[in-house]
């Protein structure tokens, strides 16, 4: 699917679930890495993560869209449409939209720590990305020293 198939689901998504035109623009964004979509109010644009069509199938590409276009149509009326906003939540459930999406199987596999410390008197595991220098830095819990673990 390439970006103009994709802005003429968009479209006629918007018409079936929303009775409304999607007269902006609606792009594959492949630097998504996090979510399956995301709504620009500033430039009024729906980008979509390409990942979601490959990994998870079209019906949870059309939800991500569904979601995309309450953010969308929300902002256009000038309604509230954060992800916490009543008017959102009501509005996605009335589309059956789905409030997120499922994760990548290529991403659930990834650890998202690189290194493992220990407190050597509580035994408290720390998980962390970057290295910590642990002459500096003692344990949250009990001020114990922290050691790498293997």
């Amino acid at each position: 699917m390439n970006d103009r198939q994709l802005q003429q689901l968009v479209s006629d998504i918007s018409k079936q679930f929303f009775n409304k035109p999607f007269v902006n623009e609606a792009v594959f964004n492949s630097r998504l890495r996090t979510t399956g979509g995301r709504y620009l109010p500033g430039k009024r644009r729906i980008e979509i993560n390409p990942k979601y069509i490959d990994e998870l199938g079209m019906e949870e590409t059309i939800g991500i869209i569904k979601h995309e276009l309450c953010h969308y149509h929300l902002h256009i009326e000038g309604k509230a449409f954060g992800h916490g906003d009543s008017t959102f939540k009501k509005l996605l459930s009335e589309t059956n939209s789905p409030r997120y999406c499922q994760p990548l199987p290529s991403e659930k596999n990834k650890t998202s720590f690189f290194y493992k410390y220990r407190c050597l008197s509580c035994g408290q595991l720390y998980k962390r990305k970057r290295k910590v220098n642990i002459k500096k830095y003692s344990c949250g819990r009990c001020k114990g020293k922290i050691s790498p673990v293997n």
